[in-house]
């Protein structure tokens, strides 16, 4: 399917490019092609696909060849890596998952070589710091962590680890929210004589918050089940990139894992893309509000938000690569594990469920769900303790939802 080349502003782009009614018979919006394989016009396009897929032919411009079969890629998958583009500043090129896991782990086999070393910041979210020591480390490569939002820890570890080839940062980090660095992450990264790439995994604050690509990043990794899908009912995940052949190498390993983004889901994803900015201001707007009246309550301990920093590096950071705090609060509560378990038990309008970015508001304990698979120097480390809460603030009317927080406050 040819690309659509003229220029508009994202919020048209992501209605009008990567679809052509023509070649559906005349239908305004894509339908779902549920189809596994794809009837080529000729024995000569056939043998030109196979080649582009097995990278013995270098495509042209931006053609793209015939479609072979699901696994590898389908008109839905194109249709949504198309209009994904424009909502990420700076990115030519996505490729889509079938979960936000599956993003991840296919970055990390594809870069790293055995041997090779990977740096990431502490805390991730806990299923991905699981699959690098429980999957990735085993199969021989060096891991080293380094604490979230350290600009000079995280620039002296690339610096001394010979054997580089990827940095992974999620910024801010899960569940503390704390930021780092990218542009400096990137700067050190590019001094490296390995040129190591850097991951950004931006679900907390991308794609309306943050652009990581326009602070030097190679490679920008969703959790599409968040904010992009923003109803949590699909899974998925995507990945953006300036440079197309990285995308290029990564869809490769995808036709091997089998781990593309089905018809149906990439279907729904692309009906919620135009709505993403929408969404996500509305909430971040909500949880500013409710975070501000929440520092005043004699039973909250602490409220981690962007808005709220104190640190000076950490407010550096904020202003330099956010525009603006997102839906995300950590809530440290009085009263430990037991005051935080009688919050979650009493809320009503807010879901005691994990995953955020939906409309509907979500809160957790960390500790006992997203980052149970850590130990307990993993824990310290990271910053993590038995009295925080999550709380990912949805579209619901913030005057609702603070009058219930402060009723579950009560109850602690």
């Amino acid at each position: 399917m040819a690309k659509i080349t003229y220029r508009v502003h994202p919020e048209t782009a992501v209605l009008t490019r990567g679809f052509d009614p023509a070649l559906s018979v005349g239908a305004a919006r894509p339908p779902v092609y549920r189809s596994s394989t794809f009837v080529f016009p000729s024995p000569e396009a056939a043998e030109r696909a196979f080649g582009i897929v097995l990278g013995k032919i270098k495509p042209e411009g931006t053609d793209r060849p015939d479609l072979i079969y699901a696994r590898l890629n389908h008109p839905n998958a194109e249709i949504l890596e198309e209009r994904l583009v424009p909502l990420e500043r700076g990115a030519t090129s996505a490729a889509v998952f079938n979960s936000g896991m599956a993003a991840i782990f296919t970055v990390l086999i594809t870069v790293l070589e055995r041997g090779s070393s990977l740096i990431y910041t502490q805390p991730l979210y806990g299923g991905t710091q699981h699959l690098i020591h429980q999957i990735i480390e085993p199969l021989g490569f060096d891991v080293h962590a380094v604490p979230a939002g350290n600009s000079q820890a995280l620039t002296n570890a690339i610096e001394q680890t010979p054997r580089l080839k990827l940095v992974l940062i999620e910024t801010p980090a899960n569940p503390t929210l704390m930021m780092t660095d990218i542009a400096e992450a990137s700067a050190a990264a590019r001094r490296h004589p390995n040129r190591p790439l850097l991951a950004i995994d931006n679900t907390l604050l991308g794609p309306t918050f943050q652009h990581p690509l326009d602070h030097g990043a190679n490679l920008v990794i969703y959790s599409a089940t968040k904010f992009l899908g923003g109803f949590s009912d699909l899974l998925a995940g995507a990945i953006l990139a300036t440079d197309a052949e990285l995308i290029q190498s990564l869809t490769g390993t995808r036709a091997l894992l089998g781990n593309i983004l089905q018809a149906d889901e990439c279907w729904m994803l692309d009906s919620r893309l135009s709505t993403v900015a929408l969404r996500m201001n509305r909430q971040s707007k909500n949880a500013q509000r409710i975070a501000e009246q929440l520092t005043k309550h004699p039973k909250v301990k602490r409220v981690i938000y962007p808005s709220l920093f104190t640190d000076p590096d950490q407010i550096r950071i904020r202003d330099a690569q956010t525009d603006y705090p997102g839906s995300l609060l950590t809530l440290e509560l009085t009263g430990g594990k037991t005051g935080a378990f009688e919050f979650l038990r009493r809320l009503k309008i807010a879901k005691n469920a994990v995953s955020l970015g939906g409309v509907e508001s979500l809160a957790c304990h960390p500790m006992t769900t997203t980052h149970s698979e850590l130990t307990a120097d993993e824990f310290a480390a990271a910053g993590i303790t038995d009295a925080m809460v999550r709380i990912s603030v949805g579209t619901e009317h913030w005057k609702d939802l603070l009058a219930e927080f402060t009723y579950a406050l009560a109850g602690i």
